[in-house]
């Protein structure tokens, strides 16, 4: 265990299992928290990384207050699909299921991940408590319900074949030989798209040439269209992985902060702002001298 700027870091606790083997996190735990935990997925494709690569966005996040939990997941070289949506959601459990021991309020988990960490977050906020994704990896009937999810550059819909649709990410690069368009549309966020949607936050930048950027406006546009909470940020020039930027981390991180302090940690603040603005607004418009009619031409 580690202390940074009045954040406690504990290295490699035990979330869950797997393949027959533990699942381990790293927890990032303020000083002050909020009450708010977050549960941070990494990228990779995958097939690579590991929770350390999360570990600069549970230093910010935990910085404003949050609980960040870095968790792992099985890479699909290790177990094949449905393994790792399987391990975010036994994350989840454990999160809630440990939620006086984290110092969070079980109903306020959110998710934050990167590329297929985002894919990952994206999916289990639309499929919560759905038999096929929950796997057996611990908590058994505990809820994998969650608050909120933040997505950056996220593959959000799969394709079999040659012909690339708008959006679309090849369904080889998760489910490798296995691949069919049946489990491509399972794999897929949008499909789970619906006015129950949690809020979302997705970010991404035009030039990237791993996941398009059209898969996070077609999401956007989908869950819009159903009724659900969501919002974006396009950012112009910056490519696939820009998290990992030093210069753009500290703009973002403060951008997801917003929004979950806007959704999580004091909503009810946030709309009486916006209503006390409405009605300041109207009544300025109401206290306006009429408009006079133009002088009559020649």
């Amino acid at each position: 265990m580690a202390t940074t700027e009045a954040i406690t870091i504990e290295v490699g606790v035990v979330f869950g299992s797997g393949g027959g083997r533990d699942l381990l996190c790293d927890i990032y735990t303020p000083q002050s928290g909020n009450g708010i935990g977050v549960l941070l997925l990494y990228g990779g494709g995958w097939s690579r990384g590991d929770r350390s690569r999360m570990r600069d966005q549970g230093m910010a996040l935990s910085g404003a207050g949050f609980t960040c939990v870095a968790g792992e997941y099985r890479l699909n070289g290790e177990s094949p699909w449905p393994a790792q949506i399987h391990d975010v959601k036994a994350a989840i459990r454990w999160m809630r299921a440990n939620s006086e021991r984290l110092g969070i309020d079980p109903e306020k988990i959110a998710l934050d991940g990167n590329s297929a960490g985002a894919h990952l977050a994206l999916l289990a906020a639309g499929t919560a408590n759905r038999a096929e994704f929950e796997g057996d990896g611990g908590n058994e009937g505990v809820s994998t319900q969650i608050a909120a999810a933040v997505a950056y550059y996220p593959p959000t819909s799969f394709f079999v074949g040659d012909e690339r649709p708008s959006g679309g990410t090849p369904a080889t690069a998760l489910m490798l030989d296995a691949a069919t368009e049946e489990l491509a549309a399972a794999a897929s966020p949008i499909t789970y798209v619906s006015a129950d949607f949690p809020p979302v936050f997705m970010l991404h930048g035009t030039t990237d040439t791993t996941v398009p950027v059209t898969a996070t406006l077609r999401m956007y546009e989908a869950l819009i269209e159903a009724g659900a909470d969501a919002e974006m940020h396009i950012y112009g020039g910056l490519p696939h992985g820009f998290t990992r930027h030093p210069s753009v981390l500290p703009t973002a991180s403060t951008e997801i902060v917003l929004f979950l302090d806007r959704h999580l940690v004091d909503p009810d603040r946030y709309a009486k702002e916006a209503a006390d603005a409405q009605a300041q607004m109207a009544a300025q418009r109401a206290a306006a001298p009429a408009a006079q009619p133009a002088p009559a031409g020649d």
